[in-house]
This record gives structure tokens, sequence and C-alpha cells, in this order.
């Protein structure tokens, strides 16, 4: 019995395996569609990256002058190339700035004469207050007496140009000094 059964299982098999085995037509009347799908990839991949980048920036150093009560300058540069970058700054005090200042304390003190002779350091100043008929007051002179002493001082010593300070020439060479320094660096 047992043969029996494998024999009808066999056969059962083989019908059915034979049964999908066999081409499909399509009956008259319908769409039929058959698809088949084979796809093949093959991928060499050779690649190389090169990066170009610009060397680090030279950065100005920030120099705060923002308290209006202070009479400093800042002044700052930097300089870059595709070698070397270079930057620099600095603050300096500007005297025009500390003697305003000076003269307007010494005037709030009640020192009109002493904040007058602190203005009359300038040249302009000076020259004004003398074309004006109101000579800068000098060794405790004022009025007619300081214009005279003024006079005799510079009869006596032509050559010291009235003792007063003029900060122009000092100015345009310091000036020059770091104009040229930022042109060497940019060569």
């Amino acid at each position: 019995m047992s043969r029996i059964i494998t024999i009808a299982c066999c056969l059962v098999m083989l019908f059915a395996s034979s049964l999908y085995a066999q081409d499909t037509v399509c009956p008259e009347g319908y769409i039929c569609t058959q698809s088949d799908s084979n796809s093949n990839v093959n991928s060499v991949t050779d690649s190389t990256t090169t990066v170009i980048s610009p060397p680090p920036s030279a950065i100005t150093p920030s120099i705060n002058t923002s308290n209006s009560d202070l009479c400093t300058v800042g002044v700052a540069g930097a300089v870059q190339t595709q070698i070397l970058g270079i930057s620099a700054g600095t603050t300096f005090t500007e005297d025009n700035c500390m003697r305003l200042k000076n003269a307007k304390t010494l005037y709030d003190m009640g020192m009109k004469v002493a904040a007058v002779s602190t203005m009359c350091q300038d040249k302009q100043v000076f020259e004004a207050m003398m074309n004006a008929g109101t000579p800068c007051p000098k060794d405790g002179l004022i009025g007619d007496a300081a214009r005279l002493a003024w006079e005799k001082e510079a009869k006596e010593n032509p050559e010291k140009d009235r003792l007063i300070k003029d900060d122009t020439k000092s100015t345009l060479i310091g000036g020059g000094v770091v104009g040229g320094l930022l042109l060497l660096l940019l060569l």
C-alpha cells in the first residue's frame, strides 16, 4: 500500500510540473503580457580629490576707542600674501585733544588765564590770539604786557619760533613711516 501511495504521489508531481512548464497561450479576446527582466551592473571607479585652499587670513587687531572721553586713536593694518600674513595695531594719544581737555578742565576750575595759556601752545591759536590783539599770557603777564614780552623774546631769540610747538611735521613723518611699512609688506 505504501508503494501505491508513493507511485500516486510521483504521478501527481509529474503532471503538476508539466502543467507549469507549458507555454501559456493567450486566449482570444484577452490581452496578455509577459515580462522578463535581466540586469548586469559592472562598475569601476578611480577618483582623485585635490583641495586647494588659500592660506589663513591676517586679521587686523581690534582696537577699541569707543569711549569718547579718551584722547586715544587706534591705528591697525594687515597684509596677506600667498606665503606670509602680518597684522599690527597700536594706539596713540592725540595731542590737540589732550590740550582741549586740559584747557576745559582748567577753565572749569576757574583758572581762565591758565586755560588760555594751555590753548596757546598750539601755533595756530597763538597766531590767532596775536592777530586778534589779545596776546597769549607770558610769564604771568597778560594783555599789552604779555605782547611786549613776546616781542622781546622774538627779538632776542628769533630761531625759537615763539616757543610754540608745531606737530604737523611729526604727524607727516609718522604717516610716511606707516605708509612705507605697508608698501613694503605688499612687495
